[in-house]
């Protein structure tokens, strides 16, 4: 019997593609596995907090739930994706152990120049457990104020009036002006002239005010409060009358943009002067 190199040869190759193959079938299905579990963990988050948020007694409770739910999402992506990674490195006889223990030696020596990073984080889940950010809430951080998009365990992404979105670090967040949590106070001054009856005045805005108080919209915006304050200064060319409702918060301005409108019909309709500064000119 005579020995077929080329023959062995040939099946040397074919079990060595047929074991290549299946060590490829198996890597790209535990990265399959990995996305699957990935979408069914979102899925049950979103699930969960649906019914949380559904359970909540009050806006403010849901939106809490609502910013909950995207941090574990965003935490969920993160460590699941890893693990995935890792799993299927290790069924192609890639040993993950060294790259693990290399990966705690390089994460100590990043650490150092990333600590600007670790403080993001940090603050991150003392912003999440503290309750001091919601998506939807209007706040100002960092001399940077808008409307809450979304809150990481990094940044805090914020939308302003203008529309321009401003990423702001954690990290920098020395401290939270939140102005829609609870409840808020929609505060108004109105000028009049000097010449005109201010007991008057006023009892005209409180008949706006209190009109705004029965009235839907408005009414849903506002909690049952509206005071006319007196007079809060003489200024150079009006007396400046302040009143304030209470109102949901984060429907503040809305209710602050109603009234001014209301305010001036009605002061037009009853010839009360709202005066605009003037200067007069004396000849020598």
């Amino acid at each position: 019997m005579t020995f077929n190199w080329h023959q062995w040869m040939d099946r040397i190759e074919d079990s060595k593609w047929v074991e290549w193959t299946t060590l490829g079938i198996k890597f790209v299905l535990i990265l399959v596995l990995a996305a699957v579990v990935l979408k069914v963990v979102k899925v049950f988050i979103g699930r969960v907090g649906k019914r949380l948020q559904a359970k909540a007694a009050t806006r403010g409770e849901r939106k809490r739930i609502e910013t909950l739910m995207r941090v574990f999402k965003y935490v969920a992506n993160i460590v699941i994706m890893i693990m995935g990674v890792l799993a299927a490195l290790n069924t192609i006889g890639i040993s993950i152990a060294p790259m693990l223990a290399a990966a705690g030696v390089v994460g100590i020596a990043v650490g150092f120049g990333a600590q600007s990073l670790v403080k993001d984080y940090f603050t991150g889940i003392v912003l999440l457990i503290e309750n001091q950010i919601r998506v939807g809430d209007v706040v100002t951080l960092d001399n940077r104020t808008g409307t809450v998009e979304e809150v990481t365990l990094r940044y805090v992404r914020l939308r302003d009036a203008e529309g321009n979105v401003h990423f702001v670090p954690n990290g920098v967040v020395s401290s939270v002006t939140n102005m829609s949590m609870g409840f808020s106070y929609a505060v108004i001054d109105v000028g009049i002239a000097y010449k005109e009856n201010v007991q008057r005045a006023m009892a005209l805005m409180d008949e706006v005010g209190q009109s705004m108080l029965n009235e839907e919209p408005w009414k849903n915006q506002l909690m049952g409060e509206f005071m006319v304050m007196g007079v809060q200064m003489l200024g150079d060319s009006s007396v400046v009358i302040r009143c304030r409702f209470k109102t949901v918060g984060g429907e503040q301005w809305a209710i602050r943009r109603e009234y001014f409108r209301r305010i001036k019909l009605v002061f037009d309709r009853e010839q009360v002067e709202i005066p605009f500064p003037q200067m007069t000119l004396h000849r020598a």
